[in-house]
């Protein structure tokens, strides 16, 4: 199938490794998936492996409409951040909130939020 416009939010697994991601059109050719390295690490895999795919697509308001999480929205008021969050253009408002509403553990979570806080305070600056 070759796109004609758009993302296509899925889920599926990779050997078993459940993940969500989103189908990438390229013009002029099929969809693209790339695998990150979380999947890899799930699948047990490595590049250059051969996987088993299962995927479909994904309708879930979760990943179309992520929510900020309250601890980041804390340390962005603390850090006097919440002005330069805002003025990220809305894909890469949407694809940090994406990846931090997928991380389990507070420790994950914090140690991404302060990622995110460096980042903004380096982009702050310029």
């Amino acid at each position: 199938m070759v796109p004609t416009k758009g993302y296509i939010p899925i889920k599926g697994k990779i050997n078993g490794h459940a993940f969500v991601q989103t189908l990438v059109p390229i013009k002029g050719e099929e969809y693209r998936l790339y695998v990150n390295g979380p999947m890899l690490k799930g699948a047990k895999a490595k590049n250059g492996d051969t996987a088993k795919f299962v995927i479909e697509q994904n309708l879930h308001p979760e990943i179309r409409d992520p929510k900020m999480l309250p601890a980041l929205k804390k340390r962005l008021a603390e850090e006097k951040l919440m002005k330069v969050f805002t003025k990220l253009t809305p894909y890469r408002q949407k694809e940090i909130l994406k990846y931090l509403s997928f991380l389990k553990t507070e420790e994950s979570i914090q140690r991404n939020i302060a990622k995110v806080i460096e980042q903004l305070k380096q982009q702050e600056g310029k």
